[in-house]
């Protein structure tokens, strides 16, 4: 292939993909703003009023056809006013395009359900009750997915601990799967390379240097 057929093929592609954009642009003008991305990748933002409205034209509408939801997610913001972003990804097989719609919402407020939008919602929409702690309204079976049924507190909030609430042990006397809070039964440690647990390390030099003396002494001791 010679250079000229590169880079017309590469000019046509960008055409093609800049055509898109501005139509997708177009279609979403009353319901979504454009977000600049890094490598050009196509973001909109919504309203949570008007979100099943996105998903129900990027859908339906023959120009997009984003027929795929391929990943639904959350973010965690707790700085902000509206903490959390709910993040749609779509695929277009027909257009071999990706898009990403972003829906800002406060904790407390109520989300509605893309399932009847598209079925593949069911469990990600599940995982991000379990994890942040969204509440989706309509879903056919809202129930923790990842974490246990009494699971107190969603892991992935900013403001979860890292050891958790409680921690999980088998009984053995009761024969079964106890729950008690978490107790750390030690303080962590400083590892050194004299010694692997914290502790007085004068003493522990002063050790050292008592056992490579009687060394010494034994050594002459032996020799004499």
């Amino acid at each position: 292939m010679k250079t000229a057929d590169i880079t017309n093929s590469e000019m046509n592609i960008s055409n093609a993909e800049e055509f898109f954009e501005a139509s997708a642009t177009q279609i979403l003008a009353n319901l979504a703003e454009r977000v600049p991305s890094i490598n050009r990748q196509l973001v909109y933002r919504c309203e949570l009023n008007k979100l099943i409205s996105v998903l129900k034209l990027m859908k339906a509408n023959e120009s997009l056809d984003f027929s795929q939801l391929s990943d639904l997610t959350a973010v965690d913001y707790p700085s902000r006013i509206q903490r959390f972003e709910l993040v749609y990804q779509l695929l277009s097989v027909t257009h071999n395009r990706r898009i990403r719609i972003i829906c800002a919402i406060d904790e407390g407020q109520i989300v509605p359900s893309a399932t009847g939008v598209y079925k593949s919602a069911e469990w990600p929409e599940r995982e991000v009750w379990d994890m942040y702690g969204l509440f989706f309204s309509d879903h056919p079976d809202l129930r923790r997915l990842l974490t246990d049924y009494g699971f107190e507190g969603h892991p992935l909030r900013k403001d979860f601990p890292l050891t958790g609430y409680v921690e999980v042990r088998y009984d053995d006397m009761d024969r079964r799967v106890a729950y008690q809070p978490v107790q750390l039964t030690q303080e962590y440690r400083d590892f050194d390379f004299l010694s692997p647990w914290e502790g007085d390390q004068e003493l522990v030099h002063s050790s050292l240097n008592a056992e490579a003396e009687n060394e010494e002494n034994a050594k002459k001791n032996g020799g004499s």
